[in-house]
């Protein structure tokens, strides 16, 4: 399994507002894709307007090609996109350890 960690920093008026559409565009367009195992998406406390969205896939192509390079992509960026402050950093992760 392959964590996919999305970075965020969004215009701290916008919070709810972001937060109601990063939830829309998980379950219309992420959820629906090929390998998509589960998501936690967390809200920064000491900064406003950050966000960490874990999305967990089965292989590192199921993220990069099959989903990146669909339009479910293009159409989860039209929902979420409009609220970023910078663009997000997303970086990828294998399991080395997990507690029990």
């Amino acid at each position: 399994m392959i964590l996919d960690l999305a970075d965020f920093q969004i215009h701290p008026q916008h919070n709810d507002a972001f937060e109601t559409a990063q939830q829309r565009g998980i379950s219309t367009c992420i959820a629906r894709a090929r390998g998509y195992e589960g998501f936690k998406f967390n809200r920064c406390i000491e900064a406003l307007g950050r966000y960490v969205l874990q999305i967990f896939w089965t292989t590192l192509k199921d993220h990069t090609v099959g989903f990146r390079e669909s339009s479910a992509f293009t159409d989860w960026r039209a929902i979420v996109g409009p609220f970023f402050a910078r663009a997000p950093l997303v970086q990828h992760f294998d399991l080395v350890a997990k507690s029990a």
